[in-house]
């Protein structure tokens, strides 16, 4: 499905404040309420809408550590990769899972209180998938932080 400039100017503003009203949001993009809504509904039916969420503040929460893992298998098989993906499932801890090309064949992103139940965490995560190497780096501090995908560039 193609998407035209009133689907993305929906976009950018669910994406930037989700608590806006249908009515607050048709007048902004200029459309009545009636056309936005069912804009809304074909664009979360189509995919372009995961979910709507709240985004909380870690800090706040008491979870003030950021720990990039970076992890190393010499496992290449499916079973390997299904008890892998499994395990990450299972950890509220880790809040993204990548699989890169060179040298680290994943990278965690794990938020966590501090250094004792990182460690804790690092603790069950060694002893529940086969990992060659876990090197592991501490934000020191966050520059930018965004959920909003960059939508100009369609523009």
């Amino acid at each position: 499905m193609l998407i035209d400039r009133f689907d993305l100017k929906i976009l950018e503003q669910l994406q930037h404040d989700d608590s806006l009203s249908i009515a607050q949001l048709a007048e902004g993009i200029g459309l009545s309420i009636t056309p936005c809504w069912r804009r809304i509904q074909r664009l979360e039916k189509d995919g372009f809408i995961e979910k709507r969420i709240a985004v909380l503040n870690p800090e706040k929460l008491n979870l003030r550590l950021v720990v990039f893992v970076m992890i190393k298998t010499d496992k290449h098989n499916q079973a390997w990769l299904d008890t892998f993906q499994e395990a990450v499932q299972s950890f509220p801890e880790i809040m993204e899972v990548n699989r890169l090309a060179g040298e680290y064949d994943y990278l965690l992103k794990v938020i966590t209180r501090d250094n004792q139940s990182f460690d804790a965490f690092y603790k069950r995560l060694i002893s529940t998938v086969e990992l060659s190497n876990v090197t592991s780096c501490f934000s020191m501090e966050q520059v930018k932080k965004t959920t909003e995908l960059p939508l100009g560039q369609f523009s």
